[in-house]
């Protein structure tokens, strides 16, 4: 693009400008804003975003010129991810627990209005421009951001990697068998690194190519759990109560804890906006909060009911072999297969928000790379935990208190969005200098920060899993409020001292 402040002459041998403008709003700083390494730097023009063509986009500003899509097309993206083998698990569970079946829909539905919030910060990314790992730098700043996103965004992603392709692995190791090959240690790991390379193929070639294969793949995936809702329906105890139905402290324990752990599946995806971000600016909002909000709640709802649903007939503490038993004997293969489809429908998505939190973290990489080297961990961890150590089942009761840190992050980015009336300067949020409207203290929103640092500590005191208990839920009989208390604490916090530094900061050119 051409330099802002033209020559008076032609020059005979045009250079690429250093600092292009993307659009016609410029920062209204001196400095501009960085990128990470890409064909912005160097000041060409990237290619469109298509599927089928590895995206050239990461972290860096998407101007209004290379915006498209319409928000309809986030119902497919978000559904896709949630249909899927782990809320089939998460409905048995609840039953698991010794709640009714009526206790346990309740506590689904009431769960999966998480659904909600994740739809407001999705409004963010047509409004910046950026993906939710650049936006929150308006809550913490330049580099209290990176500390934020190594852990919330980084290190969670990595570790649901593991685990969704250690999920959708075992159910591909069962095909395996079904063909009359032998699962040993060689092929196990042939078939990690087969679903890997698929996986990682999406979220390489990133945001069109989900956008194009996830309605298709939402289609197929409804189709064959449809399938098993047929065969689950037909022996299914729809009166369900339990041998000894809880009462009291009990049953409020079960309860809190059940919509904590539903509600953890909504809250895992504080990232919506990376799925947004290319949208035009005038996207209904609206629309973006409830297409994506839909899309997560509605199968989020269906599938966990099919699962508690399930549970009344069959034996859910090994969901796997106890499906098969309710269903035909031909449709068995195709269910895993389903389930491995599903597994890298949502692990797609979370190893390309992986690879923007890398970025976002500092390292200056390429997003196609980062995703690479994302994957290429956690399928390290992947096979460790299956073939060395019982090391997932660690990382799985880790991640029961991702709540305690997830909770209060998604309140602080929903605060700011309401504060700020979700005003998003895309190239001020790029900005990485201290010239940075977002740079606040040395680089650090204290605001944020103590927000989120009192929200999770006020959540540790709350919660009750199966690896730690907070004195204050001892002190209730162990009903786990770390949910509730968490985000009210950090929205608190963080909404009294940002109320007036935020009317006017980072609003967009003109708003």
């Amino acid at each position: 693009m051409a330099s802002p402040i033209p020559d008076p002459q032609p020059d005979p041998h045009p250079q690429p400008d250093p600092h292009p403008q993307p659009d016609s709003h410029p920062h209204p700083h001196s400095r501009q804003p960085t990128d990470p390494p890409g064909p912005r730097r160097t000041g060409a023009a990237p290619p469109p975003d298509r599927a089928g063509r590895v995206e050239a986009h990461g972290i860096d500003h998407i101007p209004e010129a290379e915006r498209h899509g319409r928000a309809r097309e986030l119902f497919a993206v978000w559904a896709a991810a949630n249909v899927n083998y782990l809320n089939l698990v998460v409905g048995g569970a609840l039953i698991l627990m010794g709640l009714s079946l009526g206790q346990a829909i309740a506590v689904i539905v009431v769960g999966n209005l998480f659904w909600a919030p994740v739809g407001l910060l999705a409004v963010s990314g047509p409004a910046s421009g950026t993906p939710s790992e650049v936006i929150v730098r308006a809550m913490f700043g330049i580099r209290g951001n990176r500390v934020n996103i190594a852990i919330n965004g980084w290190l969670i992603c990595i570790c649901y990697i593991a685990l969704n392709l250690a999920a959708a692995a075992i159910a591909a190791f069962s095909l395996v068998e079904r063909a009359g090959v032998a699962a040993n240690t060689g092929v196990k790991i042939a078939v990690v690194v087969l679903i890997a390379v698929l996986t990682l193929a999406i979220s390489v070639y990133g945001h069109a190519t989900i956008v194009k294969l996830y309605l298709p793949i939402t289609v197929v995936l409804t189709a064959a759990f449809a399938v098993v809702a047929y065969g689950v329906l037909g022996h299914a105890d729809f009166g369900h109560e339990p041998a000894e139905p809880l009462t009291g402290g009990t049953l409020w324990a079960a309860l809190a804890g059940g919509v904590t752990l539903i509600a953890a599946g909504p809250l895992s995806y504080t990232n919506s906006a990376d799925f947004s971000r290319y949208l035009p600016r005038s996207a209904s909002p609206r629309a973006v909060a409830g297409w994506t909000a839909l899309g997560g709640f509605l199968p989020g709802v269906a599938v966990t009911s099919l699962g508690a649903l399930a549970a009344t007939a069959v034996d859910m503490t090994d969901p796997q072999t106890g499906l098969e038993a309710v269903l035909p004997a031909w449709f068995v293969p195709v269910f895993l297969l389903a389930l491995v489809l599903g597994s890298i429908a949502v692990n797609a998505m979370t190893a390309y928000s992986s690879g923007l939190a890398l970025q976002a973290v500092g390292v200056r990489i390429r997003r196609s790379l980062s995703v690479i080297v994302d994957g290429v961990l956690a399928v390290a961890v992947t096979l460790y935990a299956l073939l060395v150590s019982n090391f997932l089942d660690t990382v799985s009761n880790l991640l029961q208190l991702t709540v305690v840190l997830l909770g209060p992050g998604l309140a602080v980015y929903a605060t700011d969005i309401l504060l700020r009336r979700c005003r998003y300067d895309g190239l001020a949020l790029t900005d990485e200098t201290p010239g940075s409207p977002f740079w606040y203290t040395a680089g650090v929103n204290w605001a944020g920060a103590l927000a989120v640092t009192a929200g999770t500590a006020a959540a540790a005191l709350c919660a009750n899993t199966t690896l730690y208990t907070g004195p204050l839920a001892h002190a209730l009989g162990g009903v786990d409020l770390s949910l509730p208390v968490g985000i009210t604490v950090a929205a608190i916090l963080y909404g009294i001292p940002m109320r007036r530094a935020t009317r006017g900061r980072g609003a967009a050119p003109g708003a």
